[in-house]
């Protein structure tokens, strides 16, 4: 999560006014914090005691607050109805929406956050079309958002932009959007190469044991791009099952591709390094 601001390291600023600054920003978060609190108890005509406008203030807190009190296991469907029926009853929902196209990018920034901290599914259309967006900084919050969004419509949009996304952003977002029927489905059939290197790379992200099989199956196969069979090397190393060691050995010894030969010894000599120890 990056930082709610940056500093370079002057301190020509007032103190008073820093902390004055810092429990303004702790007050808006509680006021949240609280407000949800009283609608996941059960009130839901309990109204919310914020503004837009303060919300796209300061994103970055008001966003972690939504976000852990959607994710608290006792919320459940039930208590994420509850909040988004609030939102919609309040209008922040479709201010949040508007400001998606607001022209100042730091609003558009902001809205993408908090649409995805909300988990406004009605807005993944809006938030894909932010991955075109001419500012770096929007076209990363879309990804982000996408990520924390899920489901169906999000993975489609993610993979139908994979090839305008750095996998740096791409596959975390993969990792966390898709379901694992989804990633499954995806590594039967990728639609592009470059989507078939983040899936294996999102299967890495998520520690996901299942998968090992079918990813030493890819790293083996000759029929695969090698990108893909690179990417899975990598992945199996992420994973870290031991169970994978003898199939990157032999994919090591016997592959004849130069570059998958040396990703399977590499992937084969960090595994060993790294659970070593436990088969002692």
């Amino acid at each position: 999560m990056d930082p709610p601001h940056r500093t370079n390291g002057s301190s020509s600023r007032p103190a008073a006014r820093v902390r004055a600054r810092a429990a303004s920003r702790s007050k808006l978060a509680g006021r949240l914090d609280e407000a949800l609190a009283t609608v996941l108890s059960g009130n839901a005509a309990a109204p919310l005691t914020v503004s837009v406008a303060e919300l796209l203030s300061e994103p970055v807190p008001t966003a972690d607050v939504i976000t852990a009190a959607l994710d608290k296991p006792e919320t459940g469907l039930l208590g994420q109805w509850r909040v988004r029926e609030t939102f919609v009853r309040s209008g922040l929902h479709d201010q949040l929406l508007n400001s998606l196209v607001n022209p100042d990018t730091a609003l558009r920034v902001a809205a993408a956050r908090l649409c995805g901290a909300l988990r406004m599914t009605e807005a993944v259309q809006w938030i894909g079309d932010l991955l075109r967006d001419g500012s770096p900084e929007v076209r990363d919050a879309a990804v982000r958002s996408l990520g924390r969004l899920g489901g169906g419509r999000a993975v489609d949009v993610l993979v139908g932009a994979a090839d305008q996304l750095p996998l740096y952003r791409l596959a975390p977002a993969l990792a966390a959007a898709a379901s694992d029927v989804q990633i499954e489905g995806l590594m039967r059939k990728p639609p592009s190469e470059r989507a078939a290197v983040a899936t294996v790379m999102a299967c890495g992200l998520r520690r996901d044991i299942l998968r090992v099989p079918p990813l030493l199956g890819i790293a083996h196969d000759r029929r695969w791009p090698r990108q893909v069979r690179i990417a899975s090397c990598h992945a199996l190393t992420m994973i870290g099952d031991p169970a994978s060691t003898g199939g990157l050995r032999g994919l090591a010894d016997r592959e004849p591709d130069p570059a998958v030969k040396a990703a399977a010894e590499r992937a084969h000599r960090r595994l060993i390094r790294s659970v070593g120890r436990g088969w002692k």
